[in-house]
């Protein structure tokens, strides 16, 4: 096992790449089952959960390459249609399989998905939605078996209850070889879904309306081989310029498209920090005085939920009282216990936070409990008073490529070690 270990106190400045973005390269790989050819995805993260993706891949019987950053996936081999629950387990994405597996084969199984414990994420709008695809569904001892029950998918009008991103992607996935016309309304909106979208479409998919929430699939007899590269991590731009802002830094991100994060950049305006535009990227400056502010987490282009825990831990350094309330995942307040170890003056009432400002953070032994708790956790050591210890950091791991690297290339003193 892994720790990280911050000494804090100094303001990061230069540039940072932003990776990949994590939430819409696992969705186009379980897209890339659709064609029986090879597809080239370029600018992929290293992440734990690509490998996991990468594992059941093979499994499925695709033959997966990764040179660098551009993976090249070949399913025109795939013979398999039960994804190993043990895979389930590590990562709740690895269900995004199951439309492009009901697509292209008319049956799949898997048991229900794991991940990160921050709340119940059911995929009975997944399954609800399959069904009025006619798609038969069995639910026993634990996994859930899926078969086409006239030989092939039909087009559906699908309303979604919430507008889910995993519901969206899987039957955006499943009706693009599907007969005639899908619709499916209240769709989730995010970038990432527009990203699927365009991989879709390159692959000879007819799919519009992606970004609102009304998408239009008219379903196609088959897919072929596409290049496509990956948009970059929004979540991971995020986390970045919060870690400017708490350390008075002046960061430059590169590879960005700060249209995708407009919720997030008027959040960080209001509380004083200057985000500037410039070529390829934005620059943010940190404020000697941190305003409070209140949030509440909501579906895309609203606030992200995975932004709330980073956004904490700027907050617990405001001159004053801000109220953050969670709307999202019921337990993603998570990471509050680790931050008042840190000296936080933090109130849970509900899925309401009430975050009291106070003048510095002290070094503390905490554990990453999910993965963006543990992203809040390194920003907080950023600024904390002498040495804080970071564990379980094998959750981070799951969406940062190499965040330790890049915050000491930014001059963040940070080290990963083994643990003793």
């Amino acid at each position: 096992m892994e720790k990280f270990i911050i000494v804090g106190g100094n303001p990061l400045s230069g540039s940072v790449e932003i990776s990949g973005a994590k939430n819409a390269v696992l969705p186009i790989l379980s897209a890339a089952i659709l064609s029986t050819d090879i597809s080239v995805i370029k600018n992929v993260p290293r992440l734990k959960d690509v490998y996991v993706m990468k594992e059941l891949l093979e499994l499925l019987g695709c033959k997966v390459e990764w040179l660098g950053s551009t993976m090249k996936v070949d399913s025109s081999k795939m013979n398999y249609v039960e994804v190993p629950d043990d895979l389930i387990r590590r990562m709740r994405a690895s269900s995004l399989v199951m439309g492009p597996l009901l697509a292209r084969f008319g049956r799949a199984k898997i048991s229900y998905p794991g991940g990160c414990a921050i709340g119940c994420r059911p995929i009975d709008l997944h399954l609800k939605g399959f069904k009025k695809m006619g798609v038969e569904i069995n639910e026993k001892f634990g996994f859930v078996e899926a078969k086409v029950h006239s030989g092939y998918l039909k087009g559906s009008d699908i309303c979604l209850d919430f507008p889910s991103v995993g519901a969206t992607e899987n039957l955006m996935m499943a009706a693009s070889l599907a007969v005639g016309e899908t619709i499916i309304s209240n769709a989730a909106k995010e970038p990432e879904i527009v990203d699927l979208q365009n991989f879709l479409n390159s692959m000879g998919a007819k799919i519009q309306g992606a970004g609102t929430d009304i998408i239009r699939i008219t379903g196609v007899s088959s897919l072929h081989s596409v290049e496509h590269s990956i948009i970059a991590d929004r979540i991971e731009a995020g986390t970045f310029m919060i870690a400017a802002a708490l350390t008075k830094g002046n960061v430059k991100l590169e590879n960005v498209q700060s249209e995708y994060f407009e919720a997030i950049n008027a959040k960080l305006r209001d509380i004083g920090v200057i985000i500037l535009e410039e070529n390829n990227g934005i620059r943010v400056i940190g404020t000697d005085n941190v305003r409070p502010v209140d949030i509440k987490t909501i579906p895309y282009p609203g606030f992200p939920t995975d932004m709330q825990p980073q956004f904490m831990s700027l907050l617990s350094i405001a001159t004053g009282t801000s109220i953050i309330s969670e709307s999202i995942f019921e337990n993603r307040f998570m990471h509050v216990p680790e931050l008042i170890r840190m000296g936080a003056d933090i109130k849970v009432e509900g899925r309401a936070a009430i975050i009291k400002g106070v003048k510095h953070l002290n070094g503390a032994n905490v554990s990453a409990t999910d993965l963006r708790a543990g992203a809040a956790l390194i920003l907080a050591g950023l600024v904390a008073k002498n040495e804080t210890i970071v564990d379980s950091i094998y959750h981070i791991d799951r969406g940062y490529e190499n965040i330790d690297l890049k915050l000491r290339k930014l001059g963040a003193n940070i080290e990963r070690v083994s643990r003793n």
